[in-house]
């Protein structure tokens, strides 16, 4: 399989998710804040809702990749693979993690199933479940309120977020918050190593650099037109080096970026958050973005270096312009109720997965929202998502394409 993703809704053919697990099942409420949850889902019921959407990808002839099959494919052919991903996970887990990697290298190790070692990467690994011969007293005194020597990982499955596959390629995100760090590293692995991938596989930003950048605020919307949201976890500076990286690859066939620069809040995390594409010339928009939206063009020097204009239109003018459509429509999340746009953009009514032109998966739960995608003659296609989205995540936040279809 060779990544090719040159649009946000020509026909999905192939995606990659994650099925929820026991690592939501380490959030506390003390906990919450820093694992950037606003609540404790209840696992069973989430799982419940995430099968329920795979099984919609499913019935639209969509194939589906888990994140946990993959990984354990990649690390079971070569016990090196194995090691060196050990390795990778223990000196990005912190100095606790570093501390003790003796003891958990041995931990990781012995598993005898390769899946079961993956999900305890997952899923955290406890203080008092590693064998030592030193007692390490102070440190098991001190955390005996936060046991973990490495941390659960409740975020995965909002698998959009860790890389971002464009065109060909991919972008490997270096997560903004700490606790996101080793989400990437998956994806590093399995793109370098599984055989079911084409090699090498272009790679234009790196888990390793500086500057944040999340999968979330990247939208490839066709006609060699990136968005990417300047927004509370990707940085500027990172924009700029992922500008350079596309644009110096001649098999890109991204030609200009344009960044938006939207409110630096948790509400408005990633620009999908704020704005997805449903058709070809359509995009759901959260109306509360587009007062004062700064707009950056960003397209190739001579050199390899990039030239950055900022725009003077609006966001509908600028979107028309460069994507050299007769006139792109916006639907305003909750129309022109205030009270329902906060609401129900709260609740991801503006994070749509497109399948195909036209067709989108939208959670159940924003009705105003809904109903105004199918006024414009969109197919909705429902999933619940009580317990998902107490993640702040919607549909397209769930999903990474792998694959869509040419043309």
């Amino acid at each position: 399989m060779q990544i090719s993703v040159f649009s946000e809704v020509s026909r999905l053919e192939h995606v990659l998710i994650h099925r929820p697990g026991a690592e939501l099942e380490q959030l506390t409420p003390s906990r919450l804040e820093h694992m950037l949850f606003d609540d404790i889902p209840f696992v069973t019921g989430a799982q419940k809702e995430h099968d329920a959407f795979a099984q919609a990808l499913k019935k639209e002839g969509v194939t589906v990749h888990y994140l946990v099959d993959l990984i354990t494919e990649t690390l079971s052919q070569d016990e090196k693979i194995k090691i060196d991903f050990i390795e990778d996970f223990i000196s990005l887990s912190g100095q606790s993690a570093i501390y003790h990697s003796k003891e958990i290298r041995t931990l990781l190790l012995n598993f005898e199933n390769t899946r079961d070692m993956v999900i305890k990467t997952m899923t955290g690994i406890n203080l008092d479940k590693l064998k030592s011969d030193t007692p390490h007293q102070l440190a098991k005194l001190v955390r005996q309120e936060s046991p973990f020597v490495t941390l659960p990982m409740p975020n995965l499955y909002f698998t959009r977020d860790p890389m971002a596959s464009i065109g060909h390629g991919a972008s490997l995100s270096s997560m903004y918050a700490p606790t996101r760090k080793r989400e990437s590293l998956y994806s590093k692995y399995i793109l370098k190593y599984h055989s079911g991938f084409s090699s090498p596989v272009p790679l234009y930003y790196d888990l390793t650099l500086p500057y944040p950048i999340e999968g979330g605020d990247i939208l490839c919307v066709g006609n060699g037109l990136l968005l990417v949201g300047i927004s509370q976890r990707t940085s500027p500076e990172a924009i700029e080096l992922l500008a350079k990286n596309l644009f110096n690859d001649p098999d890109c066939h991204f030609m200009r970026i344009l960044a938006l620069d939207i409110p630096k809040i948790r509400a408005f995390m990633h620009l999908d958050t704020v704005m997805t594409q449903v058709d070809i010339d359509c995009f759901t928009i959260h109306p509360a973005i587009l007062h004062n939206l700064k707009i950056y063009s960003i397209v190739p020097k001579a050199g390899g270096d990039i030239a950055i204009n900022v725009e003077s239109g609006e966001l509908q003018t600028v979107l028309t312009k460069y994507m050299h459509k007769e006139k792109i429509k916006l639907i305003p999340c909750g129309g022109s109720d205030i009270i329902a746009a906060q609401r129900e953009q709260w609740n991801d009514a503006s994070n749509t997965l497109c399948i195909s032109p036209g067709t989108v998966i939208v959670y159940d739960r924003n009705a105003v929202t809904n109903a105004m995608i199918q006024d414009k003659g969109i197919n909705i296609i429902e999933i619940p998502g009580s317990e998902l989205g107490r993640g702040r995540g919607g549909p397209r936040c769930m999903t990474m394409p792998l694959v869509r279809a040419l043309g």
